[in-house]
């Protein structure tokens, strides 16, 4: 296990994220720091770094070098973006910084996107898509295809940039508004061309984007309120918060839930980008990153090139049991117990993969709960699912699994609070994975591991599982039925259980 810190200067917030890593197996975040530092306060207009704003940086930068020299970081990695980038005075600010020992990198507008994007592919289930990094001094545009970097670079459409040269009525006058939007329209000129011709899906990433899809979750009740990234903003709730930012002056915006009080100056231009972004390009909505450029240099180290893990949503599952409890020989004896099962029942549920590596991930987070503790488990479980970052999975789908661990051991499932995320038909599909695996555990209730197959025939109106068993399964039969009642009721037809000849 190594212990990595990633220190982040941007141009409104300096961050230091500390992770644990075992290289290619897992990673877990265990500190973070942050500080608003505003570094590009006033470079729009002089295309210097006012000295307050370095002494504000500096002041963060001591207080992140005397913490990591307390840490026992095994590696340290520093980067600085935009406003040290575009600074004129920018060689000024590293001479500044350069005793605090920290080896400061300023990333390049297109070194920035891409690292963004190696974030992307890493945490969401896409191959392509448009990735919009917006930060306090630049956006990076940028187009990812097959999971890889293609194009992009950096644009000068940062929150406090444009913040500062286009506001200065509060809330915010008409023409001010117009003229912003013009400004982006312009710039993003060329982009905006090439996304109205392209289907790909946008993802969003920075603070000022979270802290919007974090005020539509409070006003709409979102019932997953642990979750951001792989949220989905729609444009039209994007539209109704705008307006009403606009018309709410910065004392009231500052005590908005969801908005942090040191962005709510700056979170109407953001809100702009973002609503011109999907006006123009004719999208209905964009997808939330809560990575990005630290997230990005993670991967970086935690992978091998070409950077990209080979399985994201396998490897979540993985990375959040590692964080708790291990996989045990029981866990994998019911996992593919479960998968026979639903795979001998597929010309009866008509359900394909997806739904099939929902079940097996159910499979392997079953009994996480544990971790907090043995009584409850099943209730511990399905929260740390709910909240957990299990990412190439929807918010549907980590809805239904926390569900699903919820049930397996007993109960009536229901979908409950998070119905709200998952589809109508969601409620049969929770009763029958419910159902696989509660057959499958109670198949290796003594944990012998003596039951090593089932074999499914599907006839109109029964269904008849043989049970192949290394010897007598009579102890994993006893009480099958009861266990199987909610499986026969998800799929409308009977069950019934036999030993495979020659078996026991």
């Amino acid at each position: 296990m190594r212990r990595l810190g990633i220190l982040d200067l941007g141009s409104n917030t300096a961050r230091l994220v500390v992770y644990n890593i075992e290289r290619g197996n897992w990673f877990r975040l265990v500190d973070q720091m942050r500080e608003r530092v505003r570094l590009g306060e006033g470079l729009g207009s002089s295309g210097r770094l006012l000295p307050s704003a370095m002494d504000r940086t500096e002041a963060a930068v001591a207080l992140f070098a005397e913490y990591a020299r307390n840490s026992e970081l095994d590696q340290l990695e520093a980067l600085a973006t935009s406003a040290a980038r575009d600074a004129v005075n920018g060689e000024e600010f590293l001479r500044r910084i350069e005793p605090y020992g920290l080896d400061l990198r300023v990333l390049e507008g297109e070194d920035e996107a891409r690292t963004g994007v190696r974030a992307v592919a890493n945490s969401f289930d896409l191959r392509d898509a448009w990735v919009v990094d917006l930060g306090g001094g630049s956006a990076q545009v940028s187009r990812m295809k097959a999971r890889r970097f293609a194009f992009g670079g950096a644009y000068p459409l940062g929150a406090v940039r444009l913040t500062e040269a286009y506001f200065h009525s509060d809330p915010p006058a008409i023409e001010e508004v117009e003229a912003l939007e013009q400004k982006i329209d312009q710039v993003l000129e060329e982009s905006l061309g090439l996304m109205r011709g392209d289907e790909a899906s946008i993802v969003a990433m920075g603070g000022t984007v979270r802290n919007l899809a974090r005020a539509v979750q409070k006003l709409e009740r979102y019932p997953l309120a642990d979750r951001i990234h792989g949220y989905f903003l729609r444009r039209d709730a994007l539209e109704a918060l705008t307006d009403r930012l606009l018309s709410t002056p910065l004392i009231e915006r500052q005590a908005l839930p969801g908005i942090r009080a040191d962005r709510a100056d700056i979170v109407i231009a953001g809100a702009l980008v973002f609503r011109r972004l999907m006006r123009r390009s004719g999208r209905d909505g964009l997808w939330i990153s809560g990575y990005g450029l630290r997230e990005g240099e993670l991967f970086r180290h935690f992978l091998e090139p070409p950077h990209l893990l080979a399985d994201l949503r396998a490897f979540s599952v993985r990375n959040l049991l590692a964080h708790y409890v291990g996989s045990d020989r029981r866990t994998e004896t019911v996992k593919r117990l479960a998968s026979r099962l639903f795979s001998g029942l597929s010309t009866v549920h008509g359900l394909g993969d997806r739904e099939a590596e929902l079940l097996r991930a159910a499979a392997e987070l079953q009994d996480i709960g544990w971790a907090v503790n043995y009584y409850r488990r099943d209730q511990h479980s399905a929260h740390l699912v709910a909240s957990a970052p299990l990412n190439g999975f929807s918010h549907r789908e980590q809805a239904l699994l926390s569900c699903v661990v919820r049930f397996y051991r007993k109960g009536e499932p229901s979908l409950g609070s998070l119905a709200a995320c998952c589809r109508q038909e969601d409620a049969r599909l929770l009763s029958l994975l419910v159902g696989c695996l509660r057959v499958a555990s109670h198949l290796d209730r003594t944990r012998s591991g003596r039951v090593r197959d089932v074999r499914v025939v599907c006839a109109e109106r029964e269904i008849k599982v043989a049970i192949e068993a290394g010897s007598d399964p009579s102890l994993e039969l006893r009480g099958l039925d009861q266990e199987a009642a909610l499986l026969a009721s998800s799929l409308g037809r009977r069950l019934e259980f036999s030993v495979a000849g020659g078996s026991a």
